[in-house]
């Protein structure tokens, strides 16, 4: 078990929108990632703990898109709707954040969110666990916050990748925990 203090602690929800949780990933699929996010977000909101809901957003033109030299660039014809967050998910109260990376810190005001509220303890979960997921937790390590990853509320776009995250890199920056071993209190 692994038992957090509310008042220092904020849940961090990773791109649960329209048009990714549409992705086929694994190992866990979407919805029940999505569910899993849900049950976190009500745990923290009646502990009086911030949840963090972050989507990404690269405008219509994809004029917000990074730019840069790759070997593969992503497909820029997303459907109608794919920015919105889960509407089940978002609850008054909650914070909102936009990225335009991968990562929720580069170019936004998550820090900001965080450090007025004296947290010290991000819990980070959502899709895509090699993208989204993992630029975030490097990131907040990065600015020194305590980072906790739950597997069971992250997915990837192949579990290989997905498991090779939480074998490998997260627990080198990070705690590693699930839902169920997760409290607060």
């Amino acid at each position: 078990m692994l038992a957090l203090d509310p008042k220092t602690t904020a849940l961090v929800l990773i791109d649960l929108q329209k048009g990714i949780l549409a992705m086929n990933t694994a190992p866990h699929a979407s919805a029940d990632v999505l569910a899993k996010g849900r049950a976190l977000a009500e745990t923290f909101r009646k502990a009086n703990a911030p949840v963090v809901l972050v989507n990404v957003d690269f405008g219509p033109d994809f004029g917000d898109a990074p730019r840069g030299l790759t070997d593969a660039s992503a497909p820029r014809n997303y459907p109608e709707g794919w920015t919105e967050l889960d509407a089940e998910l978002k609850q008054p109260g909650d914070l909102t954040v936009t990225k335009r990376q991968w990562g929720a810190f580069h170019g936004t005001d998550l820090d900001v969110k965080l450090r007025r509220r004296g947290i010290q303890t991000i819990v980070v979960g959502g899709i895509a666990t090699n993208f989204g997921v993992e630029s975030t937790v490097r990131a907040g390590w990065e600015h020194g916050y305590n980072v906790v990853v739950v597997e069971d509320a992250s997915t990837g776009v192949s579990a290989e990748l997905h498991d090779m995250a939480f074998k490998f890199i997260f627990p080198r920056i990070a705690r590693v925990t699930t839902t169920a071993d997760l409290t607060l209190g």
